[in-house]
């Protein structure tokens, strides 16, 4: 429909009010009501809280005689859905009910989609923590950002260890990861024994740590498994995953190849791979530049517990320019497109220090997470525009990637070794979990189970059986607070990315008669350097006032009763004149 603009009309504005300076209080997350819920205790039950349908945001809850253990409590990244938010966590709503009840939570590693969540909600739960010593000394430096957990207890436990929570007992054995000190779980109780594998994969020549240990999960399946409950991040994948040692000699390999600056992009958490680009670039006498406080952070801690002890000295970001560009490999976050990380706000020309120029080249040493791949590009096209190289995995011969999580052939292996009579994937979206059954049923394993997030899983030596379902839900994490993920606010901000917002405000008298000019602002949808377009709103106030003088004035007129009026005439003139359906807010001012 065409739009003709009505005749111009002179507004005056209504006096504001300064409502002062006010500190509002957090709000409380929305949760789930979980107070009616019951199981046999003498059964030993498994309920994914999260990380069961998606990547990362990984919480699991086990239950026997009437206590819980909790094992993992991570974060996950937010994407355009979003608007405003970051990171994600799950809800510790159902394990915050039964706190009292609640004996400890395990962390198998340090990676985030493990970890970060622990530090905004331990408080909420307020039970020890178990966990590797590197683990233990990022959960420390984590737990120290956040006023309040002061009192957490963190126990730190070694592979082999075997210690006693509650009616749990759980032995601790060593597997091969991207990351320093990762444990799976042996989980004995009085109603059978769970081995919970945490990420792992079967590393050949790993290069910090040892291999996964396969004596001890051979023990395990010696002892008797009931279920397996395993990592399906690479179920889709034929054969194995790579050795990280494969990734140091295609480093070292490719670098001599590249001529100016080389940047290259990682998760921080990946201590190996952070060794293995530091081997590589003393073998071609280059220095390396570490960018990033979450890099700063992991390579301390991998430090303190020796397992950089044999890598040369870092250099410092003001030192670099007195090197040649030939002599610079430049270690950064980033990887993921993040828009905070030093790669993006050097890709954006945003970067206090540090400049790319034409010529140099970024390694991008990671795999996008799935969602991920709109803001790598939009990074990977900034630097492009600014005639940078850019090599990602499948570009080049040489190796640059490896995954720290499981193939197909290794998850047939895992379950050869412990010989469980349940399987249930977690750690993946359903196609993952999907495949890792199907595996698990070519491997003639009795009974598999595919979860969903808050399935109530019953664990028994006759198989395992779905016999409830409880709500679950995510948290988002703002600057200053920690809100449900379908909060309105944040269905507002998602709405406004598409429609924008009408504001009008109404001065009326006792009876609701209009006192002076309708007032109107709006955000996305004109452009307000247009003086053409600024005549829309102008015919938007001639619109609000004449539904208002529709209304019968025989009596009194309600503030709803305006505000509903003029909302429902904007929202109509402006679907009819640009398709949009905007958000419309009406404030009221009574003389």
């Amino acid at each position: 429909m065409s739009y003709s603009p009505k005749s111009k009309k002179s507004h005056g504005k209504p006096q504001s009010k300064s409502a002062g300076d006010k500190q509002f209080a957090p709000l409380k997350p929305a949760t789930v009501t979980s107070a009616n819920f019951s199981i046999d205790p003498d059964a030993l039950h498994f309920i994914p809280l999260g990380g069961s349908e998606q990547f990362g945001v990984n919480l699991n809850a086990y239950s026997i005689a009437g206590k819980w253990l909790a094992v993992d409590c991570g974060i996950g990244f937010a994407g355009h859905r979003f608007p405003g938010i970051d990171i994600l966590l799950p809800d510790p709503q159902f394990l915050a009910d039964r706190a009292e009840d609640l004996v400890g939570l395990i962390v198998t590693h340090a990676h985030e989609d493990h970890i970060g969540a622990v530090p905004h909600l331990w408080k909420r739960l307020q039970c020890p923590i178990y966990c590797s010593p590197f683990t233990a000394e990022i959960m420390k430096l984590k737990m120290a950002d956040i006023p309040g957990n002061e009192r957490a207890k963190i126990i730190v436990v070694n592979p082999g260890d075997t210690v006693k929570i509650g009616p749990f007992t759980v032995g601790f054995i060593h597997v091969a990861h991207s990351i320093p000190n990762a444990l799976a779980c042996v989980i004995e109780t009085s109603g059978g024994t769970v081995v919970h594998s945490g990420d792992w994969n079967l590393d050949p020549t790993p290069v910090i740590d040892d291999k996964t240990d396969e004596a001890a999960f051979r023990a395990a399946g010696d002892k008797g498994v009931m279920a397996y409950i395993g990592d399906s991040t690479n179920a889709e994948v034929q054969g194995r995953t790579g050795s990280e040692y494969e990734v140091e000699q295609g480093l070292t390999a490719l670098f001599p190849e590249i001529e100016g600056r080389i940047a290259i992009t990682l998760f921080a958490s990946n201590v190996s791979r952070v060794r293995s680009i530091c081997r590589a670039a003393k073998a071609c006498n280059r220095k390396v530049v570490l960018m990033g406080r979450s890099l700063h952070r992991m390579t301390g801690a991998a430090f303190e517990c020796g397992y950089l002890e044999d890598i040369p000295d870092f250099i410092e970001e003001r030192d670099m320019d007195r090197l040649r560009d030939d002599q610079v490999v430049i270690l950064l976050t980033g990887s993921q497109g993040e828009a905070n990380a030093q790669l993006a706000r050097i890709a954006r020309g945003d970067h206090q220090y540090v400049k790319f120029n034409k010529g140099d080249t970024v390694i991008f040493s990671a795999r996008p997470i799935p969602g991920n791949e709109e803001e790598i590009n939009a990074v990977k096209n900034n630097l492009s525009a600014t005639g940078v190289n850019i090599i990602s995995t499948g570009d080049t011969a040489h190796t640059i990637h490896v995954s720290g999580h499981p193939c197909q052939d290794e998850i047939l292996d895992m379950i050869s070794w412990v010989r469980p009579k349940i399987v249930i994937p977690v750690h993946g979206e359903r196609t993952q979990l999907e495949a890792h059954a199907k595996l698990a049923r070519s491997a003639q394993v009795p009974s598999v189970v595919v979860p969903s997030n808050g399935s109530v899983i019953k664990l028994t030596a006759n198989g395992a059986e779905v016999i409830d379902h409880i709500s679950t839900n995510l948290l988002a994490v703002e600057p200053n607070r920690i809100i449900s993920a379908g909060h309105q606010a944040i269905s507002a901000r998602r709405k406004l990315q598409f429609t924008g917002i009408v504001h009008i405000t109404l001065v009326v008298d006792e009876r609701g008669v209009l006192a002076d000019d309708a007032q109107i602002t709006t955000m996305g949808i004109i452009d307000p350097n247009d003086p053409a377009e600024l005549q829309f709103e102008e015919d938007i106030a001639i619109e609000v006032e004449d539904a208002l003088a529709e209304l019968d004035k025989g009596s009194d007129v309600g503030d709803d009763v305006l505000a509903e009026q003029a909302r429902v005439a904007v929202r109509r003139m402006v679907s009819q004149a640009l398709g949009l359906k905007p958000k419309v807010s009406v404030h009221i001012v009574r003389l």
